[in-house]
């Protein structure tokens, strides 16, 4: 794959420099299915100002999952790399992002063995291993999540566990109904975690006690991961695989509102699958979502009552900054819409194959990461990408240690990588 823009002289530059002298191949290959909306060609983007954030304490950042434009230095380079523990294998895969919080970074590899590392220097501080006993296979990457001096974990055991983020020594486990193949979210003494069997645990952080709990329908076929729960204004918003998208009250589970995010329209098998795996974002009293079987919405928070709709599939989650939205579709395009109306202001379409001749060995994009005026990708094939929120033209590219297939995380001005082969690369 040519890489026209790799002599610049750092990735992910926070300008559009002037064009270099030669022949141009881009690595996009434009072949989108989607267009921008009729007449929006003189309308500009604008973003907030970006701002520093010092801790990404959960998957998604923060509980809401709605993050803004995040600081970064304008250029970024590879500061240090660390070895987590176990990466992918034919058996197992890393699925959980890591987390950063009070200067450390925590993380969970495929073998639910979860490691705690200096944010400064990538040094290791301690790591516990999760695994029961009486097991010794079976490990299904769950996630990690902090708040207020613990790690919870959700692991492919059944378990919900909590760490003292500061020793690494286990407070409590607690069993819930299946193995859990998501993140739990954490906020305000609770620990919100979905399990396979498309249920919600609401656990009181202090003790591991059961607060309450909720059912989604029955769900055989699903995809590798889970979405996990959103919560802001006393409302947790649950994802489950089924496609159904639930808002509870926080304080007691009663169900203020159900919708299903499926789509009677099907281009493949695969696309069949009305898996929700994509965070959903609460931001200012409304709802964003996406489902793999090729539905996109904006809900009223409150009243349940959609907003806007759009005949688009992914499992990447949304971006949300001011007035605009940033996500990658289930055909590996990244698009910016407008939040309020669901417009499309432009499209940009991602390398799909690694052969694009033979149409062989497919590349998956994770992300994206809005820092600095950059929106940042990577791919399963070990590229990560910058790109210019403004346009979709691209600024920058960089080699990754290995595929990529979980999405960056930024916290303190630095960018963090976890690449298949378990290696957690800092940009600063």
């Amino acid at each position: 794959m040519g890489l026209g823009l790799s002599a610049c002289d750092t990735w992910l530059g926070g300008s559009e420099a002037p064009p270099l002298p030669g022949e141009r191949i881009s690595i996009l290959k434009h072949e989108s299915a989607l267009t921008p909306e009729t007449g929006i060609e003189d309308e500009g983007i604008r973003l907030p100002a970006p701002s520093p954030t010092p801790d990404w304490p959960q998957n998604g950042g923060y509980a809401n999952h709605a993050m803004h434009h995040v600081a970064a230095a304008p250029q970024l380079r590879e500061a240090w790399s660390t070895d987590i523990g176990s990466g992918s294998g034919s058996g197992e895969r890393l699925t959980a992002t890591p987390i950063i919080a009070d200067g450390r970074i925590f993380t969970i590899d495929s073998d639910s063995e979860v490691r705690a590392f200096d944010a400064a220097n990538g040094r290791g501080l301690w790591s516990t291993e999760l695994t029961p006993d009486a097991e010794d296979d079976g490990h299904i990457s769950g996630g990690i999540a902090y708040e207020n001096g613990k790690v919870f974990v959700g692991t492919g055991f059944a378990e919900v566990i909590a760490i003292d983020a500061a020793s690494g020594k286990i407070e409590w486990r607690k069993r819930v109904s299946g193995p859990i193949r998501s993140a739990p979210t954490v906020r305000g003494g609770r620990v919100f975690a979905v399990s396979l069997d498309n249920k919600l645990h609401t656990i009181a952080a202090h003790d591991g006690s059961l607060l309450w709990n909720h059912s989604g329908s029955d769900e055989q076929a699903m995809l590798l991961g889970a979405a996990s729960p959103a919560v802001d204004q006393g409302v947790v918003i649950v994802p489950y695989t089924s496609g159904e998208l639930a808002a509870l009250k926080v304080d007691n589970g009663r169900e203020l509102w159900l919708d299903t995010l499926t789509t009677r329209r099907r281009t493949d098998a695969t696309a069949a699958l009305a898996h929700i795996r994509a965070n959903p974002v609460i931001d200012r009293g409304t709802v964003f979502a996406i489902s793999h079987s090729g539905l996109m919405v904006a809900i009223d928070l409150r009243s349940g009552r959609r907003l806007w709709e759009k005949g688009i599939g992914g499992h990447q989650s949304f971006w949300v900054a001011g007035d605009y939205l940033f996500t990658l579709t289930g055909n590996e395009e990244l698009v910016a819409l407008e939040r309020d109306t669901g417009r499309i202001m432009w499209v940009s379409a991602l390398p799909r194959w690694e052969d694009p001749d033979d149409r062989e060995g497919i590349i998956i994009w994770t992300g994206p990461l809005l820092v600095s005026n950059r929106l940042i990708v990577a791919s399963s094939d070990g590229l990560a990408i910058a790109l210019s929120p403004y346009t979709g033209k691209i600024l920058g590219s960089e080699e990754m240690p290995d595929g990529v297939s979980v999405p960056p995380v930024v916290a303190g001005e630095t960018v963090y990588f976890l690449a298949d082969d378990a290696t957690l690369a800092a940009y600063r």
